[in-house]
């Protein structure tokens, strides 16, 4: 029994970088609506290569060539948004290599992206990463590091509430 009293275990998500780059703070990223956090906390990174891989292992819970959402096996959400107003693109200049539904391991690649039409198309290629379902992390941890490779730091670190 520790000093406080019995503690159970918090369970703790690791959320490595799903993109290789520049990590930017998400106040930083030039669209109100991830600056303010109106969609949830997290981190931006500026990519340096076309690639989104899995940041933990889970379930696909949207995606589009621009953007999905995951889910951990913990019950944790993330979107990741490639590049801000890249909706626009309708597809064009990316793929998405996984679908709704799929479970994917960490590491793994989900969308391939065009680094040149997406610097030439979009307004900034400050992508967000926002945990979506903040209510229920008593805790979010977010590294120092300031360049990452995709699949190798943990950027995020989120204790979640018991």
């Amino acid at each position: 029994m520790g000093l406080f009293g019995k503690k159970g275990k918090q369970r703790e998500v690791k959320i490595r970088a799903p993109l290789s780059g520049k990590i930017i703070p998400l106040e930083k990223v030039p669209d109100p609506v991830f600056a303010q956090k109106m969609m949830g906390e997290g981190i931006a990174i500026e990519p340096t290569e076309g690639e989104v891989v899995a940041p933990f292992a889970g379930e696909v819970l949207t995606c589009f060539p621009h953007a999905l959402g995951i889910k951990s096996e913990e019950g944790l959400e993330l979107l990741i948004h490639v590049g801000i107003d890249t909706v626009k693109f309708k597809g064009e200049g990316s793929e998405k290599l996984v679908n709704q539904g799929d479970k994917v391991e960490e590491g793994k690649l989900l969308i391939k992206f065009n680094l040149d039409y997406y610097r030439k198309n979009a307004p900034s290629l400050i992508s967000p990463l926002v945990i979506t379902n903040m209510q229920i992390v008593s805790k979010l941890n977010k590294s120092e590091v300031k360049d990452v490779t995709a699949g190798e730091e943990i950027i995020l670190r989120a204790l979640l509430k018991e």
